[in-house]
């Protein structure tokens, strides 16, 4: 089973990641900021992720790592 870790210190929340999971299991966090004031990206089905890196590929600043 792949692993989804988001460095949520560090994200930005731009959604590239959102907008590249072909499963749609990432969300913009809503309801949380992390200390820089930035909305972070989260795993919302961890148990659905197929582990294909799309969204730590086009990750800008890097915050995305896949485990398979």
């Amino acid at each position: 089973m792949a692993k989804t870790i988001i460095n949520e210190a560090a994200c930005k929340g731009c959604g590239l990641c959102v907008w590249a999971c072909p499963k749609k299991i990432l969300a913009i966090k809503e309801d949380y900021t992390n200390a820089k004031g930035y909305f972070p990206v989260s795993n919302q089905d961890p148990d659905a992720c197929i582990g294909c890196a799309a969204c730590a590929i086009i990750c800008p600043d890097c915050v995305i790592e896949v485990e398979k």
